[in-house]
């Protein structure tokens, strides 16, 4: 075990960069006239789940956005990272250690709780099902969507179809368009899209299709993630 981690460790460091602050989004205008948006619902709908889907930049951006969220009676929290199996427990356990909740990799069976992240296992697909009116965690090894396994494709649909306008749905920093399908699904039922916005991103591939396809409610930067989510949480439960 020390072999396998003084192996992966430098390579979770060369991949977790400190998180870009943007400047450019401070100005509410400017970002309006950049990235529109469809204010489809307000800030005060309930939330049942989080669900997160990140590429590349992922573990920088995931340890910004966390410890926001440590929240009394936050909803659960569920990720997809595009990361090998290798390196999702150690991400995991790295991420633990920053966040006053839990943060571990999901199990098949697993139930969904308040105050918990939940880290999909590389090479196994995520979904949420309802199992006797429990939501519970579901992992397989079903062929991968967008070149993705885990997919936050499959995820996203899968929340959606349980929690409806209960879904909050968070498309960070990566390469490729995995999460634009699930994101207008969970859309289509009245959940809520937010999407980071270019300047913060390492890459901004998965968060620029979901804005070019003007499905994100809000779009913001990697600093202002955290406090926006966290806001929306205390807000319903007043």
């Amino acid at each position: 075990m020390a072999r396998i981690e003084s192996e992966l460790v430098p390579k979770l460091r060369a991949v977790y960069r400190p998180p870009v602050k943007s400047k450019d989004w401070g100005n509410e205008t400017a970002s309006k006239k950049l990235m529109p948006t469809v204010p489809r619902k307000t800030n005060s709908q309930d939330i049942s789940v989080l669900v997160i889907g990140v590429s590349t930049g992922g573990p920088s951006a995931l340890a910004e956005v966390l410890p926001h969220l440590a929240v009394a009676n936050a909803p659960p929290i569920v990720v997809v990272q595009h990361m090998p199996k290798e390196f999702t427990g150690l991400l995991a356990e790295r991420l633990s250690k920053m966040c006053k909740h839990r943060v571990s990799e999901a199990h098949h069976g697993q139930a969904l709780q308040q105050e918990h992240i939940y880290l999909a296992p590389g090479g196994s697909h995520l979904e949420i099902q309802k199992h006797r009116e429990e939501a519970k965690l579901v992992l397989h090894d079903g062929p991968p969507e967008n070149s993705c396994r885990p997919s936050a494709d499959v995820l996203f649909r899968s929340a959606a179809k349980i929690f409806h306008s209960g879904t909050l749905a968070l498309i960070l920093t990566g390469m490729g368009n995995d999460g634009l399908q699930g994101c207008k699904m969970i859309a289509s039922k009245g959940g809520v899209v937010i999407a980071q916005d270019e300047p913060s991103s390492v890459v901004w591939g998965m968060p620029g299709h979901v804005v070019r396809a003007g499905i994100a409610d809000t779009v913001l930067s990697l600093d202002r993630i955290g406090p926006d989510i966290a806001m929306r949480i205390c807000r319903q439960q007043k």
